[in-house]
Order: C-alpha cells, then sequence, then structure tokens
C-alpha cells in the first residue's frame, strides 16, 4: 500500500481520534500498524506556520485510528543501548 495515495482508502472511512497516538481499541503502537495513510492533501498549519497531517492507521485489531503528525512521539534512536 503506498501511504501518498491522493485518495484515502476505504478503511479509513469510519477512523476515530486516537489521543494517545495507539490503537484506542487495543493499544497497539502505531509502528505495529497493517496499513497506514497520511492525509497529505489537507495540512492544518499551527502556531508558527507549521504543518501537521492527519496520520491514518489500520490496526491488526481491525480497528481504524487517526492521530495529528505533530502528536506523534520522538523515535527513541537510543532503544537497547546500556548506557
Amino acid at each position: 500500500m503506498d501511504v501518498f495515495l491522493p485518495t484515502p482508502p476505504d478503511w479509513t472511512q469510519p477512523a476515530t481520534h486516537a489521543y494517545q497516538f495507539n490503537c484506542p481499541h487495543c493499544h497497539a503502537p502505531s509502528g505495529s500498524a497493517q496499513a497506514v495513510w497520511i492525509n497529505r492533501r489537507s495540512p492544518v498549519y499551527s502556531e508558527g506556520h507549521r504543518r501537521k497531517w492527519q496520520e491514518f492507521y489500520h490496526c491488526s485489531c481491525g480497528t481504524a485510528w487517526w492521530a495529528w503528525s505533530s502528536d506523534r512521539p520522538p523515535a527513541d534512536i537510543y532503544r537497547g543501548c546500556d548506557s
């Protein structure tokens, strides 16, 4: 699946807004989603003219959810390090 398709896939239609950036049903992280689509056609501008997009996730439990790109937690680049 192409995350940048111009039209939304059908599974995005029942998506609910997740405020914790994980599946609101089973709490799986976004990285374990079986499909992702980013709505790049309608950015929202926040303070400081920063853009954010709706990121849609289709969880393996069957739940479709979305969150703002600006709410995505930072990547843990030190995962697995002992120091």
